[in-house]
């Protein structure tokens, strides 16, 4: 049976790929972009330097700087206005995956209208928006190459997953010279979520040989560099590896899905506003230890993959290991736990029939090796506190 894989139609991958701007836009015979991005970009000129990058060439763009983390449907309402209200040809996304993420849905909302609910999983939106040019400056999210955003609705703090080919940018610019600024908690949990989206893709029920090659090379890039670039932002042949890591893993998971962490993690974000990357380095040896007994293979795969475990290991043994190894990252990359982190307990577990509910209707969990019921979910909620 053959499988359908979706990736940008250009991909600059390098230092200084993003200095590339102008003949991509050239390639793709647009010529009036908008800048989107945060107001951290613009701080650190990084959104200056792209727009000086295109007036060199006589390109105008303007910036809109107004997205923010985990990004609602209120939120991202100013860049659709600005896209209406323009004369704009392209966007170029700019940040991690919160401003790409919200770039994606202005391309869409901007062009068709609509609210943000109307595109929500499972509907498959297929039709183009405006074309994005992604420049990701961050090393976690692989949203640069995916067919996916998540925007929260905050009138019920539900994070709604949207997918399909019209959230795919056109083009991705991967310049690893953008992460080295990147403070060592952003690097932490970006690289977490690529880890995660890597193995998530792996051990996932759409997974395929297409996406395990990417996803196993994902993990045998970001295994041995997670840590190393933790310790040093500015070794930059572990920034480089981290960044195709993270990239291969946007791949792997765009065209095979992710799975019970993902599903689980989104509720977490959207009631207590823990960072995606954090709240998936807080489920992930949880529920991998969960998940094993249905795809011991797959997770000892895994484990070899990233460094944990040796070709002699049994699977047994090398998924042992697997644990150890992702307990020892969050021990390391000090990973809080939702006491440390400040959750409020008795809401969260009051919450938590109702993120079991948001999590299984995302459909991610459904895409698990085991696939829980809402009960089971409340239990590995639960397991977060011991």
């Amino acid at each position: 049976m053959s499988v359908q894989a979706i990736l940008p139609r250009i991909m600059e991958i390098g230092a200084d790929a993003s200095r590339k701007l102008p003949d991509v836009l050239a390639a793709l015979n647009c010529s009036r972009p908008l800048i989107v991005t945060d107001k951290v970009m613009v701080k650190l000129g990084q959104a200056e330097r792209l727009v000086a990058v295109l007036a060199e060439r006589n390109i105008v763009c303007e910036v809109f700087d107004d997205t923010v983390p985990e990004p609602t449907a209120q939120s991202i309402q100013a860049g659709v206005a600005r896209v209406r209200d323009g004369s704009f040809d392209s966007i170029v996304a700019l940040g991690g995956g919160s401003p790409i993420d919200s770039a994606k849905a202005i391309a869409i909302l901007g062009k068709h209208g609509g609210n943000i609910r109307d595109y929500r999983f499972p509907r498959q939106v297929n039709e183009a928006g405006l074309p994005i040019i992604a420049i990701p400056t961050t090393a976690g999210t692989g949203s640069e190459v995916t067919r996916f955003t998540i925007i929260t609705d905050e009138t019920n703090d539900e994070k709604l997953l949207c997918a399909g080919i019209g959230f795919m940018p056109v083009a991705a610019l991967i310049d690893f010279k953008l992460t080295l600024s990147l403070p060592a908690r952003t690097t932490a949990d970006t690289g977490i979520d690529a880890l995660t989206h890597a193995i998530e893709a792996y051990v996932s029920r759409k997974a395929n040989p297409y996406s395990d090659t990417q996803a196993l090379a994902a993990m045998s890039l970001i295994g041995p560099n997670l840590r190393r670039v933790y310790r040093d932002g500015q070794d930059q042949v572990a920034r480089e590896a981290m960044m195709i890591g993270a990239t291969l893993a946007g791949i792997a998971f765009s065209n095979a899905s992710v799975a019970l962490v993902h599903g689980m993690s989104r509720p977490i974000g959207a009631f207590f506003h823990v960072p995606h990357g954090l709240s998936n380095a807080m489920l992930l040896p949880a529920v991998t230890a969960w998940s094993i007994p249905a795809a011991v293979e797959r997770y000892a795969d895994c484990a070899r993959a990233i460094g944990a475990a040796n070709a002699a290991d049994s699977d047994a043994l090398a998924n042992e290991k697997l644990i150890a190894f992702l307990e020892a990252v969050n021990d390391e990359l000090a990973v809080p736990t939702l006491r440390q982190f400040g959750v409020d307990r008795e809401r969260f577990e009051q919450s938590m029939a109702v993120m079991a509910q948001q999590a299984l209707a995302s459909g991610s969990p459904g895409n698990n090796p085991r696939v829980p019921s809402a009960d089971e979910v409340i239990e590995l909620y639960t397991s977060l506190w011991q």
